[in-house]
């Protein structure tokens, strides 16, 4: 590494302390206490837990630390609620969630600085964040009032089937800390548009966009206990007898694959419906006629986008050998000119790791790379504090057995290593036990309509390092998870399918002609 690089990734102001005016004022409007019936209340022990901000390591507020106890009364509340909300007629619902959607647009400043100082994400992202977390408020509420059914003559012609969608009834919805505002409005904003009541549980790390994006659901006509929002830093104790308790009828969790596979035993025993959005590992295939500027470009997306703390975020680059040169330098150029700081400062690329845990991992994984042979083109350390950052990092000629191969790098180290063929390169993407997301740039139609076949995973960028959007299908396959969110698809993970059969209404025995 060398003096340049080293001095540009410590510029920015990640050692800054203090808040600005604009700060302290924001922080004032956020809630600390349990969102519980339409009230805000403090825990039933009276006990808070610190919020911090990763790019200083200061407390941004102490909020309230809910108890199981707590948990049971948000789902009280939700279960107390739900027979009015799924009675609310469709196009009611579809006006909260718009009333919403306007709301948030009011205050997108608010939110995406309050996602900054929470998760440090850059500011630009987080305003992103925004307009990403703002669509799916806007898509559920267009879909609310298209929830359908079907009716028609049963082959023997004795009867008439008719299939209905109603309300699957209270959730629990268990959201991560790395998107705060779009996994809340993601599993939020169909659980409203179906009739489905919820308590959520926002993650430990980052609740306080959460709290706010609840205050302002309140504010757009949501009615007392149709949303709950029980912050925890117990969330194991606090969740089990919420997922055990009967009346819960619905499960949706963002997060580990490890985590998941616990919660889906706890649901099993009432055999809850899931939706379990879980670990990635996703591969990045850049073949010998791929667009090159628009590969580094989508490579650029796909890995530093949130610092590289994304379930989306390519983990692996698989680069044909011919183009791997000129495919590691020009990407290597880009990141070293990358500022590392604090994300509500301009020009900042990369703001902190979540936790000084992820900066220890990153850092673990590349020095086992490096052992193993690979090499080390830019970054490949930890930045000076306060806060936890971690320098972009490049990394060739790594070697199979590599951990980060395997593991989920979730940080802004991107790790090639190289092909000479087709099944090759699709036999090394798909051995993985994950299939959330893939990437691949080819300038070939027939093999990117081969790749869409033969890639094991739930979603495809082919030449496009982005592959959200909240009309879309979100979802993957193998142990990357069940269910999908966003598009038509998330919306009937909130609704149970009825099938009713009536007879023929002419009167008609079976088999009988007019």
């Amino acid at each position: 590494m060398t003096d340049t690089r080293t001095d540009h990734t410590s510029q920015g102001t990640h050692g800054t302390t203090g808040r600005s005016d604009a700060e302290r004022a924001l922080l004032a409007k956020v809630p600390t206490g349990l969102l519980i019936d339409g009230t805000w209340q403090p825990a039933a022990d009276g006990a808070t837990f610190p919020v911090v901000d990763p790019s200083t390591g200061e407390t941004l507020l102490e909020i309230a630390d809910a108890t199981p106890e707590d948990g049971v009364r948000a789902l009280d509340a939700a279960v107390a609620a739900q027979q009015a909300w799924a009675a609310t007629p469709p196009r009611q619902r579809a006006e909260v969630l718009r009333r919403a959607f306007d709301l948030l647009q009011e205050r997108r400043a608010d939110f995406a600085l309050l996602m900054t100082l929470e998760m440090g994400k850059p500011l630009a992202e987080a305003n992103g964040e925004v307009t990403y977390g703002g669509e799916f408020l806007r898509w559920f509420s267009e879909e609310a009032v298209r929830i359908g059914g079907s009716y028609g003559t049963n082959p023997e012609g004795s009867g008439r089937a008719i299939v209905t969608h109603k309300p699957v009834g209270p959730t629990f919805l268990i959201t991560p800390w790395n998107f705060p505002l779009a996994m809340a409005t993601r599993k939020v904003a169909p659980a409203l548009a179906a009739g489905c009541t919820a308590v959520v549980k926002p993650a430990e790390l980052t609740p306080l966009t959460t709290l706010l994006f609840a205050d302002l659901l309140l504010e757009a006509g949501v009615p007392a206990g149709v949303v709950n929002v029980v912050p925890t830093s117990h969330a194991g104790a606090l969740s089990e007898p919420i997922i055990s308790d009967p009346r819960l009828r619905k499960l949706s969790f963002t997060g580990s694959t490890p985590v998941g596979r616990t919660l889906l035993a706890q649901a099993a025993q009432n055999v809850l419906r899931t939706s379990m959005e879980l670990g990635g590992n996703a591969p990045f295939l850049v073949f010998e006629d791929a667009d090159l500027d628009l590969a580094v470009e989508g490579a650029l997306a796909a890995k530093f986008r949130n610092t590289g703390q994304a379930c989306t975020a390519a983990n692996r680059f698989l680069v044909h050998e011919a183009v791997a040169d000129d495919f590691a330098d020009r990407l290597t150029a880009r990141v070293e000119a990358m500022t590392v700081g604090r994300g509500t400062e301009d020009g900042v690329a990369i703001g902190p790791l979540i936790d000084q845990r992820a900066v220890d991992k990153a850092d673990r994984l590349v020095t086992d790379a490096v052992e193993r042979g690979a090499t080390v083109r830019t970054g490949g350390r930890a930045v000076d504090g306060p806060g936890t950052f971690y320098a972009p990092t490049v990394i060739t000629g790594v070697q199979p057995g590599s951990d980060l191969l395997q593991d989920e790098i979730f940080g802004p180290v991107l790790a090639i290593r190289t092909f000479s063929t087709e099944d090759e390169a699709i036999d090394a993407a798909n051995d993985t036990e994950y299939g959330l997301v893939g990437y691949a740039f080819t300038e070939d139609p027939a093999r990117g309509q081969r790749l869409m076949e033969r890639l094991e995973t739930g979603m495809l960028g082919l030449n496009t390092g982005i592959v959200s959007n909240a009309s879309a299908p979100f979802g993957g396959v193998k142990q990357s998870g069940l269910g999908r969110e966003g598009g038509g698809e998330g919306l009937h993970e909130y609704l149970e399918t009825m099938y009713t059969l009536t007879p023929d209404p002419f009167g008609r025995t079976k088999g009988a002609q007019r």
